[in-house]
């Protein structure tokens, strides 16, 4: 083949070769995660989306290195995934919980805007805005606490005098979806 031709095939065998290990190191990944707790994307503490970018970028580059075999990957894999398994539990310990997650950020107290913490969080004014209407409200007046969570969600408590139950409850509490 001709440097054009090489260019975009180059060698099928290495083709093959990066394809079988990125099948596996995939399968890999999967089961690795199946093994370690159980956390959605929505969950995610900024030590999670370390976690995965650095499972992503290891899979893609291991599948793709010709120097680099399904054990090397598979090995780095298992050690990232055990370190994160490792902060998960030391998260219990206070000190390490002060290293790893954020603080909580009073955003809104009894209706008053805590505009330091908006600019400490990264939100603006308008972003808070949002988050207030998507959980029903107009405005911060009626708002008894907002903390911006350590996850990032932002969590708005209103004064108890103007809570109404959320629609379609028939008043009764609200919880989560099921753990399966």
């Amino acid at each position: 083949m001709n440097g054009f031709g090489d260019a975009l095939i180059g060698d099928w065998h290495s083709a093959v070769y990066s394809a079988v290990k990125a099948v596996t190191l995939f399968l890999t990944a999967a089961v690795a995660f199946r093994l370690t707790e159980r956390r959605t994307m929505a969950e995610f503490a900024p030590f999670d989306w370390v976690a995965a970018v650095a499972v992503g970028a290891l899979v893609g580059r291991t599948a793709t290195a010709s120097g680099s075999s399904w054990l090397t990957g598979a090995a780095a894999l298992v050690a990232l995934l055990a370190a994160h398994t490792i902060v998960t539990r030391l998260r219990f310990l206070p000190v390490i919980s002060r290293l790893v997650d954020p603080p909580l950020r009073i955003l809104i107290r009894d209706g008053q805007v805590n505009r330091r913490n908006l600019r400490r969080c990264g939100l603006t004014e308008a972003d808070l805005d949002a988050v207030l209407r998507q959980h029903g409200h107009d405005s911060p007046a009626g708002i008894h606490l907002a903390i911006f969570e350590a996850k990032g969600a932002v969590s708005v408590l209103p004064h108890p005098s103007t809570a109404s139950p959320p629609q379609g409850t028939g008043g009764g509490t609200t919880r989560g979806p099921r753990a399966s």
